[in-house]
């Protein structure tokens, strides 16, 4: 097989009158006539024209399938009606031999391939290998590439080590299910897939190691959201010895922010220093601790202001909510379809009511605010034109449902929000403990490895709801890229931090052998974080789903409908593991 001369993004008006030799794929011909036609031929880096001028090539073409894989040799030459939308458009190539080097066996492709991204998302997955030939699939794919390369080469500038860590490890509590795998010389003992390189990456620490990163495969039980993708992801990992978060904060400030304007839909994100939120603060500004800064819209509470307007649902809330939204132009539709959306996406309700040109408040619940519309004008600071929108609940409801109306205002109204940048922020000082929701005991709020504010003394002293974790979630655009903390390095703090949630002393040292002996010998202050490389990319690429910018996404119930995984297995294979299925017994 002769290789080819050029690719078919290569070939120029300098290059007419030139033999070359061009391969890839059988894109479609137009046919003018039974001696003329015009083919296209597409390979990973672009199209040619290819122009047939016999009858005998013609018969020849006529009986391939599109999509098979053809080498064309023949003339470059000038072309008489040229293409400004293709860097080839200025030539074609005039072929003496046509060989087909793979057929595709199939008259008909289950989508036409420019076209992919129309179809039924199954059926994308299913044909994931046609799908990636759309050059606008592709084209996130070599993003995807570029932005890793990039980021790697910024963390190697900064003196970050790459190091891999294991992928067969142990099963470790750190909040999502494990994927399990059985050990076959070790009968009833398995490994597990790490949720993240956590623990090896802080012995490494302990191991004299001063600045650590790796672009990370980490694999969680998880079912899928559109900014998570289910199985298996990556994350920009890294761990800094004898730092502080202020020390972590300026790695990621200089390295993210180039990125994202390099290679972003958008061309501007923010500078250092990021702004920094309270949690706290976050959850009451804006109703969430993902806050979408390109909004500028926040919350008021109106809990004393409203709770005795009449209105049934704020007599009975312990927190009522409020949004302005100044000049907001809608219409009675389009606000009863914020509202049904504030209930589909968070559950609650929302509630409004608006300034008309009189100065009166109307609509929505405005009957019911009639008595004291003057004391709520001047307490919200509103004027003819203004909209506000309302929720209310117990705390956590009403603070959900207004950061979901927030957004839909945000989104609603070009005034209150930018539509080309890319607003970075950090949330810092997260509680350390709160109480589970299913389990109504005290938990830890994010990683159990976080320092406590106040060390020793905090955790012997304060009440643990009260404790703050000098923990930090990197967020951008409304979604969190990342959680990141100053470890807990101590051993004696972090068997104090484990008490509080019920396990002892011996039960750290059974659940984290390796990572408390290590720090039984002197461990470093040290700190991290994790930004996760799917959603950056997603938000670079302006995509809603993070499954547009994976090679080979599982689907939403974590199928890979490709390979057909997950699969049944032989009993040969189970018993080589010594295992047993016993499926659960239906339902009568």
């Amino acid at each position: 097989m002769q290789s080819r001369t050029h690719t078919c993004n290569e070939l120029r008006i300098e290059n007419a009158g030139e033999k070359v030799t061009i391969v890839g794929w059988y894109e479609n011909l137009r046919k003018v006539s039974k001696n003329l036609g015009f083919l296209i031929l597409r390979d990973f880096y672009g199209t040619t024209q290819v122009v047939i001028e016999t009858e005998e090539m013609m018969d020849m073409i006529d009986g391939v399938n599109n999509e098979s894989t053809l080498s064309v040799t023949g003339t470059v030459r000038e072309r008489s009606s040229k293409n400004a939308n293709i860097a080839t458009g200025d030539i074609e190539v005039v072929p003496e031999s046509i060989e087909i080097l793979g057929k595709c066996i199939y008259n008909e492709l289950p989508f036409e391939i420019n076209r992919s991204t129309e179809a039924d998302e199954n059926t994308r997955l299913k044909y994931r290998y046609l799908d990636l030939r759309n050059p606008a699939v592709k084209s996130k794919m070599v993003l995807r590439s570029r932005i890793v390369s990039e980021l790697r080469r910024r963390m190697n500038e900064l003196d970050f080590l790459e190091i891999t860590t294991p992928i067969l490890t142990c099963s470790s509590p750190e909040g999502a299910r494990d994927y399990l795998v059985p050990a076959r010389n070790h009968p009833g003992k398995f490994y597990a897939l790490p949720q993240a390189p956590q623990q090896f990456k802080q012995i490494l620490m302990a191991s004299g190691f001063d600045r650590y990163f790796q672009i990370a495969p980490c694999f969680r039980d998880e079912d899928a959201r559109a900014d998570r993708s289910p199985g298996e992801f990556y994350q920009l990992d890294m761990e800094m010895a004898f730092a502080s978060q202020e020390d972590v904060f300026a790695v990621v400030e200089e390295v993210l922010p180039p990125v994202f304007e390099e290679y972003g839909v958008y061309k501007n994100a923010s500078k250092a220093p990021f702004k920094r939120i309270p949690y706290l603060e976050s959850m009451e500004k804006y109703g969430t601790d993902k806050p979408d800064l390109r909004i500028d819209l926040e919350l008021t509470d109106v809990t004393a202001l409203m709770k005795d307007c009449g209105f049934p649902p704020f007599g009975e809330a312990d927190v009522i909510k409020a949004i302005v939204v100044d000049g907001f132009e809608a219409t009675r539709k389009q606000i009863d379809a914020i509202m049904a959306e504030i209930e589909m996406i968070s559950g609650g309700k929302g509630y409004w009511f608006k300034v008309d040109e009189t100065g009166a408040i109307a609509g929505g619940i405005a009957k019911f605010l009639q008595e004291k519309a003057d004391e709520v004008k001047s307490a919200l600071g509103i004027k003819a034109g203004d909209f506000v929108g309302l929720t209310c609940g117990d705390k956590g409801a009403a603070l959900k449902s207004a950061g979901t109306l927030r957004k839909l205002l945000g989104s609603a109204s070009e005034k209150h929000m930018k539509q080309d940048a890319y607003e970075f922020c950090w949330i810092v000082d997260f509680p350390m403990y709160e109480i589970g929701e299913e389990s109504g005991e005290l938990e830890f709020c994010h990683n159990p490895f976080s320092m406590p504010q106040g060390g020793l003394d905090a955790l012997k002293t304060q009440d643990p709801l009260s404790i703050l974790a000098y923990q930090y979630d990197l967020v951008c655009n409304g979604v969190e890229l990342s959680s990141g903390a100053v470890r807990n390095h101590d051993p004696e703090i972090m068997i104090e931090a484990f008490k509080l949630v019920g396990l002892g002393e011996d039960d750290v040292k059974a659940k984290f052998p390796a990572m408390y002996n290590a720090f039984c010998y002197g461990a470093p202050p040290h700190a991290g974080i994790a930004p996760g490389v799917d959603r950056m990319i997603m938000l670079i690429c302006g995509e809603e789903s993070i499954r547009e910018i994976i090679p080979f996404p599982m689907n939403k119930n974590a199928c890979d409908i490709m390979m057909g995984a997950p699969a049944e297995v032989s009993e040969a294979q189970l018993r080589d593991v010594h295992i047993r299925i016993e499926m659960p017994k239906e339902e009568s």
